[in-house]
């Protein structure tokens, strides 16, 4: 097998479902707001509805993509995936009417699935003691496609507000084929595991995180880190615009910091630390450092400091790598699929509740209401006491005993 290129085709593919989503935050909104007849008020109400069942359909779809995966192997569920969101995208592209675009955003929400069967993917190929260092470096695909999603969105909409569908599904359609010459089996069909539906489904998956007591300790530390996590989304725009009177210009250029940052710690130090720290420390050191970059941001009295809380905040990338690599010890071969789904299904949870979380939060401390104190930075003050709870969990969690077990 040439790990090399099917690492490869992995890191775009996972590039490519991050930027499903970041490439329609500048035009999926203008094109909505085009068939409400420019009902601002209506189209906002219809563009959350979009993202919540877009978060659903992930929930629902990964658990199933990876037990298929666990059963039929990882190629066919990759590409399989890789061409219907390229085919998806061309749907999108032509819609007539919002039902149907409505139809084509389930869809992707589905065909974006992949993200937990490309995990599977490294598990396999790649030793215990090196997924690690593997997991960082696809996670690198995370930080790129929030720096790359909003900006191509953004070019190109400028153009044309369809334009960004064909050139993202021509993307998803040439990986495909790169795909179909580069990309081995990694799963031998001695070591997958029968299909069932209840494995496939989100409560069924995630009772693979109760059978091991560490492995339900790193799932809810992950749950509460990917919760803390989209406090940027949620309510960045607006805290930029309120606090610091930012434009889009700026807003633009501070979110690609982010994103530059968290790609150079996953690509860089993840090997490094863990080599020098130990799994276990460095995930619980980095979700600290998360903690104190959003107390920064949460308290930044002016833009700079904001910035200053961007490199802190960022060596929290160190923490996904590290659990990723301890979790996936704990299950078989014939398991991986079936842990990445349930993760996955755990993080469309928190995509699903924390907007609403932080905007309420948001929304509360601003309102200016007499002896009602104004802290607009909140939503990131509670973000970082989630990570802290999520680094307790964690090292209480890893605490029992050492986590370097052979495979069940």
């Amino acid at each position: 097998m040439n790990t090399r290129r099917a690492l490869a085709f992995i890191f775009c593919t996972v590039t490519l479902d991050v930027l499903a989503l970041g490439v329609m935050i500048p035009v999926l909104p203008r094109i909505v707001l085009g068939f409400m007849d420019g009902d601002i008020a209506s189209a906002a109400e219809v563009f959350g509805l979009f993202a919540t069942v877009w978060g659903a359909m992930q929930f629902l779809s990964s658990p199933l993509l990876g037990a298929l995966s666990d059963r039929y192997g990882r190629r066919p569920v990759i590409l399989l995936s890789c061409l219907g969101l390229g085919l998806d995208y061309i749907f999108m592209a032509l819609a007539p009417s919002l039902v149907l675009l409505f139809v084509g955003r389930v869809i992707s929400g589905v065909t974006a699935a992949t993200i937990s069967t490309a995990f599977a993917y490294i598990a396999d190929v790649t030793p215990a003691d090196g997924r690690a260092k593997a997991f960082g470096v696809v996670g690198i695909a995370f930080g790129l496609g929030f720096v790359l999603g909003p900006a191509i969105g953004g070019l190109l909409g400028g153009l044309d507000p369809r334009l960004p569908f064909w050139v993202s599904a021509a993307a998803c359609l040439l990986n495909a084929a790169f795909g179909w010459f580069v990309l081995p089996e990694s799963l031998p069909p001695e070591r997958r595991m029968a299909f069932s539906w209840k494995r496939a489904s989100p409560l069924g998956s995630l009772a693979l995180l109760r059978s091991h007591t560490q492995l339900l300790g790193l799932a809810a530390a992950n749950f509460f880190g990917q919760v803390a996590h989209h406090v940027l989304p949620a309510v960045f725009v607006l805290y930029g615009a309120y606090r610091y009177g930012w434009g889009e210009e700026i807003v633009g250029f501070t979110l690609a910091g982010v994103g530059v940052c968290s790609a150079i710690v996953q690509g860089l130090l993840v090997g490094p630390a863990v080599a020098r720290l130990g799994e276990r420390w460095a995930m619980i050191v980095s979700l600290l450092f998360g903690a104190v970059g959003m107390t920064i941001y949460g308290l930044a009295p002016t833009g700079l400091w904001f910035w200053i809380g961007v490199p802190v905040m960022s060596l929290w990338g160190l923490a996904g790598p590290a659990s990723q690599s301890l979790m996936s010890r704990l299950v078989g071969p014939s398991e991986q699929g079936q842990l990445q789904g349930a993760n996955t299904a755990l993080m469309s949870i928190a995509g699903i509740v924390a907007p609403g979380l932080f905007a309420i939060t948001f929304a509360y401390f601003i309102e200016p209401i007499p002896g009602r104190l104004n802290l607009p930075g909140a939503p990131y003050l509670v973000a970082a006491l989630l990570l802290v709870v999520a680094a307790v969990i964690a090292a209480r969690a890893t605490a029992q005993r050492r986590l370097d077990v052979p495979h069940r």
